[in-house]
């Protein structure tokens, strides 16, 4: 059977690799009709900061770990921090998108699943809480286009770019550790997700 062949485009900062359009409307719907019966069992909650400031977005997970923030702090854990039940099993579509992608040798074991709308955003963070800072992290975006801001790890000048439904990018290599954050949605752009706004998949190696 031939692998999907996926259209990248340059993004003009080294390891950062992006491919618009990646997943059609189909199999934009066949996964959100996944991560919203996952949604069921583990449903999107509002985490807070180790300060006790509340995320404007929502998250659930995916796979065997998934991220979380209290005031305990930042990890990965294997239980859904409300429920206490393990997430639910990762779709094989985003463990194949993972597989073709980024080449890794083994599979993502965890998935953050990140949901805006109205005005939540993301302020310009790195991802370090993962074992491995050598492994990729790859996103997938379902529903309303994203302000995308991304800058280089050891600080200066951001940029912005557009991530509609659709796309997936990655960090990879020098770009592993790149600040980034979402700074609004472009509200209304798309009519995938029920009641409006934006959910993004993000596939990690944790362990």
């Amino acid at each position: 059977m031939n692998r999907p062949v996926f259209r990248e485009t340059p993004t003009g900062l080294p390891g950062f690799r992006l491919w618009p359009d990646a997943l059609d409307a189909a199999a934009q719907r066949a996964l959100l009709e996944q991560v919203l019966t996952a949604a069921e069992t583990a449903p999107f909650y509002r985490p807070v900061t180790p300060g006790g400031r509340p995320f404007s977005v929502e998250m659930t997970g995916l796979g065997p770990l998934a991220w979380v923030s209290d005031r305990a702090g930042y990890r990965y854990q294997p239980t859904h921090p409300v429920t206490g039940r393990p997430w639910p099993l990762m779709p094989q579509a985003l463990l194949d998108l993972w597989d073709v992608l980024t080449n890794w040798p083994a599979p993502p074991d965890a998935c953050l699943v990140n949901l805006y709308r109205g005005e939540a955003r993301m302020g310009l963070h790195q991802d370090r809480d993962e074992a491995d800072l050598t492994a990729p992290v790859l996103s997938v975006s379902l529903g309303d286009t994203a302000v995308f801001r991304i800058g280089a790890a050891e600080g200066g000048k951001t940029r912005t770019l557009k991530l509609a439904s659709g796309d997936v990018c990655a960090l990879t290599g020098p770009a592993r550790l790149a600040r980034h954050g979402i700074d609004r949605l472009l509200a209304g752009s798309s009519q995938l997700v029920p009641g409006g706004g934006r959910i993004n998949l993000t596939l990690r190696r944790a362990r």
